[in-house]
């Protein structure tokens, strides 16, 4: 083989790499923007999850569910006990 046919291999050999190299950077580029717009929707979905927690733990709804479905009664001051330790 002579020199010119040796640098001409390497000339193609290195834009073959180049090229790939792109690619590559492209392909993890898209991944990383899919990923992004993936967890974004994710926190907007958390930041609901919590709203809608926030509201089920409610004190009031959930003294409203003890006494309705329930049947629960605060007790009285006679039916109170305290205990001290």
């Amino acid at each position: 083989m002579t020199a010119f046919s040796i640098l001409l291999l390497a000339t193609v050999a290195s834009a073959i790499g180049v090229v790939y190299a792109r690619q590559q950077s492209r392909l993890a580029f898209v991944e990383l923007t899919r990923l992004g717009n993936e967890r974004d929707d994710l926190n907007f979905e958390f930041g609901r999850l919590q709203l809608e927690q926030a509201t089920w733990a409610e004190n009031n709804r959930i003294e409203q569910i003890a006494r309705g479905k329930l049947g629960m009664v605060s007790p009285s001051a006679p039916e109170t006990v305290v205990i001290k330790r």
